[in-house]
């Protein structure tokens, strides 16, 4: 009888918490259905430009399965090859054929290859073709999927655990009283915010100079550009993590419940982030990284790392990236005014 009572006191405690039962059915139904749409996606389709490839030539390639360009001159196949437009151009000059990769994705790499292998028409044997040199605009033939999935797992794992500490922290705050007794003081909710923000954000910012050089220093994750700049980005992404984690920490009453925002908040992000090529999911999913920090974080760091991209061309990432950051800072303030009135 103890034991049934003890049963029956369990299943009204999950009864009376929605949030749980919510998370039990529909959070794991979420994270399917991402999975179902993201590995049921399209098969990529590479961007070919061809390159003073002779007419008769041309006329003969099968063109299925790829986008085919023709350029007049290299300089434009170039110029699409750098801002992402082609994943590879085809030049002929004096009979002898040539091949510029963009090379910073192994698997669109791949593809691109095997595509330029199987879309020309098989010569008679008596026939010697040279057999083509091929360049990268950036990485090299033993580039690896850890070299082009890296930025993304360090943006992530920063994100994830920055997320984790400062919203159960802040929680603590909360369910000891802390925060009731700053909010008996004459600081203002701003002056609290900026209190925490900075606060957390002083051992964020050494936590983060530590995992991103043990990532590129002990694990030789690819490096091309300024080790600042990464180190930037991801200090901008963990203080957007930061805000986030505080802001959602005021909607639970405990750590469980914080760990509930888990699947619902984080998970999808990494989904969504460039881990997994955006171009091969539904174009009406696939908005949905447009919404999320850790997007614009992993573009940012797959431009400096692996492209050796500068800080002009990360601008536009890093004012996204602080835009969510001050959004969710003016959020928590606001969030404030149902502890204190001022």
């Amino acid at each position: 009888m103890r034991v049934l009572a003890l049963v029956k006191r369990i299943l009204r405690q999950l009864v009376r918490d929605k949030r749980t039962i919510g998370l039990l059915i529909f959070a794991p139904i979420l994270v399917l259905t991402m999975l179902y749409f993201v590995f049921n996606g399209d098969d990529y389709t590479p961007k070919i430009g061809l390159v003073n490839v002779p007419e008769m030539l041309a006329d003969q390639i099968a063109t299925e399965g790829a986008q085919v360009t023709t350029f007049k001159t290299e300089v434009e196949a170039m110029k699409k090859l750098a801002a992402q437009e082609l994943d590879g151009y085809l030049k002929i000059e004096d009979n002898t054929p040539s091949i510029v990769l963009e090379g910073s994705d192994p698997s669109v790499t791949g593809a691109t290859m095997k595509w330029l292998q199987n879309a020309f028409p098989k010569p008679p044997q008596a026939i010697d073709i040279p057999e083509p040199m091929i360049d990268y605009l950036h990485g090299s033939i033993d580039m690896g999927q850890f070299d082009y999935f890296g930025p993304v797992l360090l943006g992530f794992f920063v994100f994830f655990f920055v997320f984790l500490i400062a919203g159960v922290s802040f929680l603590r705050e909360r369910t000891t009283g802390t925060l009731e007794r700053l909010l008996a003081s004459p600081l203002r909710k701003w002056e609290i915010v900026a209190g925490y923000v900075l606060g957390f954000g002083l051992f964020t910012t050494i936590q983060s100079t530590i995992i991103t050089a043990y990532a590129i220093y002990v694990l030789g994750m690819v490096m091309e550009g300024a080790f600042i700049y990464v180190l930037l980005i991801i200090l901008i992404l963990a203080l957007t993590a930061l805000t986030l984690g505080i802001l959602l920490s005021s909607f639970a009453h405990n750590e469980l419940q914080m760990m509930q925002f888990i699947p619902i908040v984080v998970v999808p992000q990494i989904f969504f982030s460039g881990l997994f090529n955006l171009e091969t999911i539904a174009e009406w999913l696939s908005w949905i990284s447009h919404l999320t920090p850790l997007y614009y974080a992993a573009e940012a760091l797959r431009d400096v790392m692996v492209r050796g991209a500068g800080f002009g061309d990360i601008i536009i990432n890093l004012l996204i990236l602080a835009g969510f950051c001050l959004l969710f800072i003016g959020i928590n303030i606001a969030v404030l005014s149902k502890y204190r009135k001022i």
